[in-house]
């Protein structure tokens, strides 16, 4: 087999590469898990972000032994209910592509429609444009992305989007767009322009968390906060959890997001328990008791 750079013998066969006992027995993929380290569940997330890893990794070896390669656009959609990560995911691939040199920067410009989007002609170009030259080298991340065609042909939300399109293909290297939204919505966002569902390879779907997730998350925002909860305080915590997911449709269920309000509620309600018993020890501080979480009418 002959490159143009130069010559390659190549014996192809089905055990191609190093054989076993020469593979490191450190996890290839260590640098996925350091950067979604924090996450509780995702793991359709973690093995989508190890596929693009892989094709980043492969890609430098194949060009440092003079084999061709090819740009992979890295435009996103994200999929999920309030509270599954969305957001805090984009924030924490920001951080992972700038340090795999993929950007040139870790940040993340967070957009809505009222961002893009203008009240007069010429007013919806101007700012999409200044949004996309700000994310130049980062993310632009855009949630509730479906609004941008909510009002149809005629609404200056298309305008928007045609310039989305444009600026991803013309620019697919120079930043990383991100469109978030509910999973239905999005769906139908899809549908209104043939052309977008190709320019997004990673359709991620961010599920509803379960119960003993949320819990999970709840035990890691406490200990953030330098807090504990005892255990009758975690059983009340679970069953409150349970019977507000039982009480609302998925839809409307904030799922992690739902979890830090309850435990912001309960540091308060700790903090009132504590003044009123002039309770002031370094282990009544820490301690959130069952008595501090919400009641259900709360």
């Amino acid at each position: 087999m002959t490159s143009r750079n130069n010559q390659i013998n190549i014996v192809l066969n089905d055990h191609q590469g190093k054989p076993a006992d020469t593979v490191p027995e450190s996890d290839p993929f260590e640098s996925v898990n350091l950067a979604l380290q924090h996450f509780i569940g995702m793991e359709m997330i973690r093995d989508k972000m190890k596929e693009i890893y892989a094709f980043i990794e492969i890609n430098k070896r194949r060009k440092e032994v003079g084999l061709k390669t090819e740009a992979q656009s890295l435009h996103m959609l994200f999929k999920g209910n309030p509270g599954t990560g969305k957001t805090t995911v984009a924030r924490a691939l920001a951080n992972w592509f700038a340090e795999l040199d993929i950007l040139t920067n870790n940040h993340v410009i967070e957009v809505d429609r009222a961002d893009l989007v203008g009240e007069y002609i010429g007013q919806t170009a101007h700012k999409t444009r200044a949004l996309i030259k700000r994310a130049q080298g980062g993310i632009l991340f855009i949630d509730e992305a479906y609004a941008l065609a909510r009002g149809g042909d005629k609404d200056f939300g298309k305008e928007a989007i045609d310039m989305l399109v444009t600026h991803m293909e013309n620019n697919h290297q120079a930043f990383i767009l991100i469109l978030a939204g509910y999973p239905e919505q999005m769906d139908g966002f899809l549908r209104t322009n043939p052309g977008l569902r190709s320019r997004f390879p990673f359709i991620i779907d961010f599920p509803d968390y379960q119960p003993t997730e949320l819990i999970e998350i709840a035990k890691k925002m406490v200990k953030m906060r330098d807090y504990h909860l005892t255990k009758q305080a975690e059983l009340k915590l679970n069953q409150l959890i349970k019977k507000e997911i039982q009480r609302r449709d998925r839809l409307h269920f904030s799922n992690a997001r739902y979890v830090r309000n309850t435990i912001e509620q309960s540091i308060r309600n700790q903090a009132i328990r504590l003044i009123k018993q002039r309770v002031y020890d370094v282990k009544a501080f820490i301690l959130l008791t069952a008595d501090d979480i919400p009641n259900d009418n709360e």
